[in-house]
């Protein structure tokens, strides 16, 4: 459960600056709701770019450089949506 101060914090009723930078911007796809809880599938529709810093020894071990695929995996304690 996410505190309502939280919640109240993230729309801004408080007067308060948002200072998450992981704000990806989407339309609802389906929200799937059973007993106290909601899961909201977002379609995200702006263009979007994730930022990692790794350790320089993974980079050289992934041969990472410019060009080449991979897949950023996002670990967060929560995901809110916003509207």
């Amino acid at each position: 459960m996410v505190p309502a101060a939280e919640v109240e914090r993230l729309r801004g009723e408080r007067g308060e600056a948002l200072s998450a930078r992981n704000q990806l911007t989407g339309v609802v796809r389906e929200v799937v709701i059973e007993g106290l809880l909601a899961q909201v599938e977002v379609d995200v529709t702006a263009p979007a770019r994730v930022v990692a810093v790794i350790t320089r020894q993974s980079a050289e071990e992934l041969d990472l450089r410019p060009g080449v695929g991979v897949t950023a995996v996002v670990k967060a304690t929560s995901v809110m949506i916003r509207r």
